[in-house]
């Protein structure tokens, strides 16, 4: 199944819904007391998510995908772990090694945004702004200690994430959760995948476009470390939660490594996507 929060016309809040055949259903319209948000879903367990699945066919009011705007795909993560050079073409075009374990930082709430919403960030701050597509994974169920063969059973399900990322603050300090934490600088989504529709997430393509122009273009398969491991080895130190978003790595093609450089200018507009989940939208304006 796939998910959305969505905003309907004449509201400014969010809502849980259902996707199906570019249009979307409220889930809390599907019966009194039915989850708002996909954090409610999700503490809901399989039995909730079953309820949805059945209570789909016969809900009256569906709203066109294109007369909607969008939310934030998590609104309340109870925390958002990133994992760095995780691909190996990324980690060379930096300039960075790849650490024998996981590079891991911590992506502060406020830069939660949403498809097709606008970043915006003070010229003065950085002018070396970049764009890296991610396999977002959300969180089922509590992980603890899980071995790698468990650990995708531990996974709800996945989304897009553009991690987007002041380069001249992160060469300049010892941890990068600030340069990546500017408000607006983690869109996810517009959609969520239930893991059921996704077999295998390390057989994905996941792109990014800046301005018309394919950038990144690469497979999730080239991750230095799997889903299945990231999830292990975080878990060992610390229970992940339901809900907890953890972005897995982007590829090769970052922008601060070309040559001429490419960063997000005023006016661009970035898409970073993968097949089978979504193409996740964001506009740029820079202030003076």
């Amino acid at each position: 199944m796939r998910f959305a929060h969505v905003i309907p016309p004449g509201s400014e809040d969010a809502r849980l819904a259902l996707v199906q055949d570019e249009v979307a259903i409220l889930v809390e319209d599907m019966w009194p007391g039915a989850p708002r948000f996909l954090e409610e879903l999700i503490a809901g367990g399989d039995e909730l998510l079953e309820r949805v699945r059945s209570a789909a066919p016969d809900a009256a009011v569906r709203h066109p995908l294109d007369a909607l705007s969008y939310a934030s795909a998590v609104l309340t993560p109870p925390v958002i772990l990133a994992i760095g050079l995780n691909y190996a073409a990324h980690s060379s075009e930096l300039g960075l090694k790849t650490d024998s374990t996981p590079t891991v930082f911590v992506l502060w709430p406020n830069s939660l945004s949403a498809h097709d919403a606008t970043t915006t960030w003070p010229r003065v701050l950085s002018e070396s702004v970049d764009y890296e597509a991610e396999l977002g994974v959300i969180i089922g169920s509590p992980a603890k200690d899980v071995a790698p063969e468990d650990a995708l059973s531990h996974v709800w399900g996945y989304t897009v994430v553009n991690d987007i990322t002041a380069r001249d603050i992160q060469y300049s300090e010892a941890q990068w959760s600030r340069c990546k934490s500017f408000d607006g600088f983690t869109p996810t989504g517009p959609f969520v995948v239930t893991a059921d529709e996704i077999p295998d997430p390390q057989d994905l393509h996941i792109w990014t476009e800046l301005d018309g122009v394919l950038l990144q273009d690469a497979s999730t398969g080239q991750m230095v470390r799997p889903v299945s491991t990231l999830i292990s080895h975080l878990s060992r130190s610390a229970t992940l939660l339901p809900g907890t978003l953890i972005s897995t790595g982007s590829p090769g093609g970052a922008g601060y490594s070309r040559d001429p450089q490419v960063f997000l200018r005023d006016r661009s507009t970035v898409t970073v996507g993968i097949d089978g989940i979504g193409a996740l939208t964001t506009h740029c304006r820079i202030l003076d």
